[in-house]
């Protein structure tokens, strides 16, 4: 019917519809009344033109779209149980008819199934079901029916880290359907076992297995067969991986303990795990392999006790997803960057502000870390007693940070307000009211990065709201001030922190247009143009405000001590933000470099503007920064505004291509020079700093008169940072 509706060829079957006889004597078996409509329906269907739709308010685009053919094996997924020629089983039923043993395995099948369960756990983690993924695994259906006694350990520490793993996810909030999967399908999670007791299972094996490759250890000047030797290296592999998986577990409950209790300890687990996965991939071809062909088109060779359509009748009935579970050796690289991650979100808690702190968020965003250690980041930050690192409460946070960026008369020890209960109101009030705003930047980086720029045009809004407010909590502060210290200003100062933190949200959703890939190179102009000119060139102007006010509050007269001496002992300037304003600097220049080797391009012919059909640049110009509509300060610039300051014709004489690519050549130099001068030096400010002097040089050949014959348009390279470009000449 829906090829019919949508004018599409249509085959010559019979069509019915059924009524119900509700009326008929008997009611506990209805009869149907079915009536042919299929000539109504051809007739109907033949008035639709190739490619029409008929819509209908019960049936629209969308229920079309998602409408699924039941039974259908190219659309149910469930149907492909039915294509293979093997009989799928449970696990009773494969223990009873032999192919799966739940005792005397021997050490090569262990390794094997642990390895195999690892993998399909990290295919899992990457966005896969579990049905698919974890539960393919039969011995995890049922492990109290396991009698080895180490295959049992290891099922059940695997479905309780699963069930930890999904609990983390779920409760951080951070992720999107194509993130994750959480839903267990109805699987029993061991959830009747506690944590102390899982760990002593695996601990009791694992004691037993290490006692024992002990004792098959080769002693010196002892001759050993090669049966002997693989003896010892079966039982070495199996007992490091008992060891692995009592450690992984051990480390996220670790993480799992309130007020950050548990990082020492989870550092400590964290570098062991480091240690053992070397010794996991080089024992991974001991373990039993799977076959080398596949059973059919919709299936995969398997080991023992693995079944891939033991869940697929559990799905719904969707299009088919067919799921490749990650090669083994793939597996453990993956933990051992997980591993890594987290070693580095153990040190998070260490930095000093919140401003810090979201630096180091964001940091850890563009890396496109996988959503455990997203999720336990974001569980660090705000645990669930909604204190930061489960310790400071969110508003005493705050304070604190507005403290060390701008130290505003209120918050400071020598200024009167800081005694005063009225000020002391208004203050607690504006920081509850920021920390929604605030906490949810910290949530935006626990996104993905495709996601994120959503969530900043969102947050916007909310930063708008807040600015008004503080600028309204900023002036009555300031007349309650000037009453005791006429001498000192109170006005911005909360505002400027919020402005600040404004800029910074308009600043990643326009940056991550860049690493989205979604600016054309003819729309790199008008981009280039607000980074530059509004932007950042606000974001300098706050910092350079906030520095001053900090200048200032250090030298202020402490009005807390009247009568005493006013000697005024000159001291060096403890806090500054020096660094912060070098950096906003150096991007100002890079994005003011690229805005005019962009007009220098255009103007010389080597960049053109299509001809728009169904579009025109004002159209564009209008989708890409409609969000920053919704902000008072910086106030969004219209179109018309644009076109207007962005004229060349206005400077006279008009710039020409030439003096253009100079201007950039300056501006890359400029940005070097900065990027030069901050300390330390992350590994992005060296990749800037490259990015700078290599631009700085291309510009210098293009003014030389390097390939001006050339109309080829420019190559702008993103494969060393995601938003600044290397630009090449073609």
């Amino acid at each position: 019917m829906l090829n019919a509706c949508c004018g599409l060829n249509v085959k010559k079957e019979k069509f019915s519809i059924m009524s119900v006889d509700n009326d008929s004597e008997s009611q506990d078996c209805p009869k149907f009344k079915w009536v042919d409509i299929t000539k109504d329906f051809f007739a109907a269907s033949s008035q639709l033109q190739l490619g029409e739709l008929l819509h209908d308010t019960s049936f629209g685009l969308f229920e079309a779209m998602s409408a699924i053919e039941m039974m259908d094996p190219k659309m149910d997924a469930g149907m492909l149980c039915n294509q293979i020629k093997r009989k799928v089983l449970t696990l009773e039923q494969c223990v009873e008819e032999g192919s799966v043993k739940v005792s005397g395995l021997d050490y090569q099948e262990l390794i094997g199934i642990m390895d195999a369960t690892l993998a399909c756990m990290v295919t899992w983690i990457e966005g896969h079901s579990l049905a698919q993924t974890v539960f393919t695994n039969l011995y995890l259906h049922n492990p109290y029916i396991i009698e080895d006694r180490c295959l049992k350990a290891f099922c059940i520490i695997m479905l309780k880290t699963v069930d930890h793993i999904r609990e983390r996810v779920n409760r951080a909030g951070t992720v999107e359907e194509e993130d994750f999967q959480p839903m267990s399908y109805g699987f029993k999670m061991a959830g009747d076992v506690t944590v102390t007791r899982a760990l002593g299972m695996v601990k009791e094996v694992e004691e037993e297995l290490g006692k024992l490759s002990k004792n098959t250890r080769s002693k010196p000047g002892e001759e050993r067969s090669e049966s002997q030797e693989l003896q010892h290296q079966l039982v070495t592999a199996l007992h490091v991986r008992l060891r692995f998986y009592k450690l992984f577990y051990s480390m996220l409950q670790s993480f799992a303990k309130e007020k950050c209790e548990g990082l020492s300890t989870a550092q400590k687990q964290l570098t062991q795990i480091v240690e053992l996965i070397p010794l996991m991939k080089s024992s991974v071809p001991l373990g039993i392999q799977e076959g080398s062909s596949a059973a059919s088109k919709n299936d995969y060779p398997t080991i023992m006790g693995f079944e891939p359509l033991i869940n697929q009748r559990l799905l719904p009935p969707t299009f088919p997803r067919y799921t490749i579970i990650k090669p083994r050796l793939d597996s453990l690289d993956y933990i051992g960057v997980l591993v890594q991650t987290l070693q580095g979100v153990t040190t998070v808690p260490e930095l000093a502000s919140l401003h810090n702190t979201l630096e180091a968020f964001m940091d850890f965003s563009k890396s496109s870390p996988c959503v455990l250690s997203r999720s336990l980041l974001q569980l660090m930050l705000l645990p669930p007693n909604r204190r930061v690192f489960g310790q400071q409460s969110v508003v005493d946070a705050l304070k604190d940070t507005v403290r060390a960026f701008i130290a505003p008369p209120a918050l400071s020890p020598k200024s009167s307000l800081y005694n005063s209960s009225v000020a002391k109101e208004y203050v607690d009030a504006l920081m509850s009211r920021a920390a929604r705003p605030l906490c949810t930047m910290f949530q935006v980086t626990g996104h993905n990065r495709a996601r994120q720029r959503d969530k900043w045009a969102h947050v916007l809004e909310d930063l708008s709201n807040l600015q008004e407010e503080a600028d309204k909590v900023d002036a009555f502060l300031h007349s309650m001030l000037v009453k005791t210290e006429r001498n000192r200003n109170h006005l911005a100062c909360f505002g400027t922190w919020v402005l600040y933190h404004t800029l910074n949200a308009m600043i990643n959703y326009t940056l991550s247009g860049f690493e989205l890939e979604l600016y054309a190179i003819f729309e790199y102009q008008y981009v280039y143009w607000y980074l530059y000119e509004l932007l950042y060139a606000w974001l300098v102007s706050t910092l350079h405000r906030a520095d001053s006010f900090l200048l200032e509050a250090e030298n202020a007269p402490d009005m807390t001590q009247k009568g005493r001496s006013s000697k005024k002992k000159k001291k060096k300037r403890t806090r500054t933000l020096t660094r912060e304003l070098t950096i906003a600097q150096a991007y100002q220049q890079m994005f003011g470099g690229y805005y005019k080797a962009v007009v220098a391009f255009q103007l010389c012919g080597k960049l053109k503007e299509p001809k728009f059909r169904f579009d025109n640049e004002e159209v564009r110009y209008s989708h890409r920064f409609a969000p920053f509509a919704a902000v008072l300060t910086p106030p969004f610039v219209q179109y018309a505004q644009y076109k207007e300051t962005s004229d060349l014709n206005r400077y006279e004489p008009v710039p020409t291509s030439q003096e253009m690519f100079g201007s950039a050549c300056k501006c890359f130099c400029q940005a070097k020079e900065l990027l030069d001068s901050v300390s330390p030096q992350s590994e992005e400010i060296q990749t800037m700093i490259k990015i700078a002097k290599t631009n700085f040089v291309v510009m210098k050949l293009v003014v030389g008169g390097h390939k001006g014959d050339s109309k080829d348009p420019p190559d702008f390279d993103f494969s060393q940072h995601k938003v600044l470009p290397v630009i090449k000449l073609v």
